[in-house]
């Protein structure tokens, strides 16, 4: 990696499509809400809904591909998911009803994190610690790249061939993706018939890290500071399309633009932790989430907030879990060194869980105002900010987390 070849870079290439595989599979048809509503007779709560069967999907999905991906090789669980993820597409496509898009986004997912879970387990195979860190950090930059360009290329397809293109468009993404793991990427490493797949073995295994009292601290605290990004992913189609009535081209480019924010505060974390611990930046995060947003609910509910202040608010908003997440998840890990990749997994797991049941809320509540949107976002952080609090104070050993050039986080 010191002087990477051609050869690696296209690796690096092909390890960070599968890594954004999901990301724009969530991104990319969220301009299309208000046209899928109108279509499938419903509204835009209700299909936001499939956005949170999705988060599902990755959650449940996440805990199963790491023992396979041990058991069977990289590229066998990667194949099955990926076909998976092409099937499922294509009933996305044809779905004439909100529930049978529902049940097949969270097929989708259930296949389509196979990518995600197989990229960061190939980072470690071909890359010795040292170069992995510095891969991950490109792969953060190509995960950039979807929040950014997803949603502007979903309104433009949505609003020029129907929302039915976007997921013609996500099943060619994913054949490609199939296509050039099935003749350029290399096999990692190889199949181990001896790695246990009994459920009770990896239930114990999972139920003793979930055990350990700063993983659940932090993850939890984490985990409910994180789901703002899913709340906000949820029901930014109905902020901005229903209560501002902004074009799907302009939704995505207020999408781009808070999505730079929130990229932005995981990078400056790097900056932070030369001065300050992982604690102390977790604090002050939680709290400022907190704080912004009760602003922005109380706001909502006396009607002071036009869209510039909106999407201010969602900025900063934003910016403090991007904070946050970072090095939450650091605390979380710190404690795991032989079992680090299942406790990653469990933790991405919860964190999805987690986003998900809290994103449900936007279509139960059928919340098509900017108000009852707000209040789940100050409640989740004011939730994760009494969760750290109070549980740092259980943790008898504290284990500081150790440097790190950033994570890898994918929504």
């Amino acid at each position: 990696m010191e002087k990477s070849s051609p050869k690696h870079s296209f690796l690096i290439l092909i390890l960070g499509a599968l890594t954004a595989l999901s990301p724009f599979s969530i991104d990319m048809y969220l301009p299309a809400f208000p046209k899928m509503a109108e279509d499938l007779h419903t509204n835009i709560a209700q299909v936001s809904l499939s956005l949170s069967s999705y988060f599902v999907g990755l959650a449940i999905g996440q805990l199963f591909y790491g023992p396979l991906l041990d058991r069977f090789g990289r590229k066998k669980p990667l194949y099955f998911g990926l076909g998976l993820y092409l099937l499922a597409t294509v009933g996305c496509l044809f779905s004439h009803s909100i529930d049978n898009l529902i049940a097949f986004r969270l097929i989708q997912a259930l296949g389509g994190c196979a990518a995600n879970v197989a990229a960061i387990a190939m980072v470690r195979d071909f890359f010795s610690p040292k170069e992995s860190a510095k891969v991950f950090s490109l792969l953060v930059l190509i995960l950039g790249v979807s929040p950014l360009l997803a949603p502007t290329a979903g309104g433009i397809l949505s609003s020029t061939y129907g929302w039915p293109s976007i997921f013609i468009a996500l099943f060619i993404i994913g054949l490609l993706i199939l296509l050039l793991a099935i003749f350029y990427l290399p096999q990692g490493r190889e199949a181990d018939p001896s790695h246990p797949l009994q459920p009770v073995a990896i239930v114990k295994n999972y139920f003793s890290i979930f055990l350990e009292p700063q993983f659940y601290t932090y993850t939890f605290a984490g985990s409910m500071a994180f789901s703002g990004l899913f709340v906000y992913l949820a029901g930014s189609p109905t902020i901005f399309m229903e209560v501002f009535k902004v074009s799907e081209q302009v939704y995505g480019w207020i999408f781009g633009f808070l999505a730079a924010g929130f990229i932005g505060a995981s990078q400056l974390n790097i900056l932070l932790l030369k001065r300050f611990g992982n604690e102390k930046i977790l604090l002050f995060s939680l709290a400022g989430l907190t704080f912004t947003g009760f602003v922005f609910a109380l706001g909502a509910y006396n009607n002071w907030w036009g869209i510039i202040s909106t999407i201010a608010l969602l900025f900063v908003f934003l910016g403090f879990a991007g904070l946050a997440n970072p090095n939450a998840s650091a605390l979380a890990m710190a404690p795991f060194e032989r079992n680090a990749g299942s406790a990653s997994a469990l933790m991405g797991s919860l964190q999805m869980g987690i986003g998900a049941l809290v994103s449900i809320t936007v279509g139960v509540m059928k919340a098509q105002q900017l108000f009852p949107i707000t209040v789940v976002f100050a409640g989740s952080a004011l939730l994760a900010l009494l969760i750290l609090v109070l549980g740092s104070r259980r943790i008898p050993n504290k284990v500081e987390a150790p440097d790190s050039d950033g994570s890898l986080v994918a929504h």
